[in-house]
């Protein structure tokens, strides 16, 4: 039964290139019109043909995982390029719709943030060992879009790129009040202390990610100048001169995101400017990914932009600019990608091969949505005051 389920959901999905499928029982069937991108998997149980025709990407993914799908005289990239477009070019089933639509209207429940329950989120992913994290991440530990001004800059200089750029952004003067809402393991508290003198206070839920960014700050001499803390970005109360949080609205989700943008309104002086670095998407509000929801990110969501103008608009904060990087995270991730799979002897030695999988398809999985979806980085500037920075973007490139 499951078979012939599976075959008509992919002769509807796939009208374009080539996927070869070779079934449990060894027969291979060719779907898409032969044309194009080529990819080729196998599927080796009944239980795995139900998953995925349950789910796709759930189904997909947890095969991969799990060994029971394996990619065949292709490449995993390959598979999930030709999948990724023949999504938006097939004829989605009714049933896979339904269940769809159903996640949709239940999407804000899933995504009801207590601060406990943000805690344990980030546990998840972050307070892992951040020996995983050196081996693919550059020197700074920097997990999040590196800014390519050239496609070939290396990732280190990229990421110094990206921390300049966000930088000049914010007009950090000497002694200016700094707050970092999601500090990560430190480094750009560490960058706006170290190299432009602000005193930083960083805030994380990640303990693994405190110990670090508190070990850095006395390596480096600037424990004075930098305040690291496990707490919620709700619990603060002081006010700071400048706002910074990269890649932390992802985490946030839909129900909170007028908590969010007011809190950054309640903290931020009055002359003050915010810079919030997120993924976004350009099209309109979806579910949350859900292979990458349940193994990589619980209880993340990456918004479209419409999704944040409103929120925006009630905390009655002026959108100074608004810049969209396009490819710039592929290109972040292909680093991380490369610098992974050079690793995976060492990798091997602290997780088993399940892991790597999983890791792989969650890294390979990203690139997909950025080069063929519709995300992007978005970097909102925002202030009390419509002229809290200059009126044209001049001084951003200014010697």
């Amino acid at each position: 039964m499951w078979k012939t389920i599976l075959d008509k959901l992919m002769t509807q999905l796939f009208v374009s290139g080539e996927m070869t499928v070779t079934f449990p029982d060894d027969e291979i069937r060719t779907y898409g019109d032969g044309r194009g991108l080529v990819g080729a998997v196998q599927i080796h149980d009944t239980a795995t043909m139900r998953d995925i025709c349950r789910n796709v990407e759930l189904g997909f993914g947890e095969g991969f995982m799990e060994g029971s799908v394996t990619v065949e005289g292709s490449s995993l990239e390959a598979v999930m390029r030709l999948a990724v477009r023949n999504l938006h070019q097939g004829a989605f089933p009714a049933w896979l719709k339904a269940v769809e639509a159903f996640r949709y209207r239940l999407r804000k429940i899933a995504m009801y943030n207590t601060a406990q329950t943000a805690r344990r989120n980030v546990a998840h992913h972050y307070d892992l060992s951040d020996d995983l994290y050196r081996l693919f991440l550059d020197s700074d530990m920097q997990y999040s879009c590196a800014y390519f001004r050239d496609p070939d800059m290396t990732l280190e200089d990229a990421q110094s790129a990206k921390k300049a750029h966000i930088a000049r952004k914010l007009r950090i003067e000497p002694g200016m009040r700094v707050l970092d809402i999601g500090c990560g393991w430190g480094g750009m508290a560490l960058t706006l202390a170290g190299e432009y003198g602000a005193q930083v206070t960083g805030v994380t839920l990640s303990e693994n990610q405190l110990a670090t960014a508190q070990a850095r700050a006395q390596a480096a001499g600037l424990d004075t100048q930098t305040d690291f803390r496990l707490l919620d970005y709700r619990e603060l109360a002081e006010p700071f001169d400048r706002i910074v949080s990269v890649g932390m609205l992802e985490h946030v989700g839909v129900p909170h995101y007028d908590t969010y943008f007011g809190k950054v309104a309640e903290l931020l002086t009055p002359d003050g400017v915010a810079l919030i670095h997120t993924i976004g998407r350009n099209g309109p509000p979806t579910t949350q990914a859900p292979w990458l929801n349940k193994y990589i990110f619980p209880g993340g969501y990456v918004p479209s932009i419409q999704e944040l103008i409103v929120p925006i608009a009630k905390a009655r904060l002026w959108n100074l600019d608004i810049e969209s990087w396009r490819l710039h995270y592929a290109y972040t991730l292909r680093h991380w990608l490369e610098r992974f799979n050079a690793q995976l002897e060492t990798v091997r030695q602290m997780y088993d091969e399940r892991f790597i999988r999983m890791w792989q398809f969650y890294l390979v999985a990203c690139i997909m949505v950025f080069e063929e979806r519709d995300q992007t980085v978005f970097q909102f500037q925002l202030g009390h005051q419509r002229d809290a920075v200059p009126l044209t973007r001049d001084y951003l490139y200014a010697p």
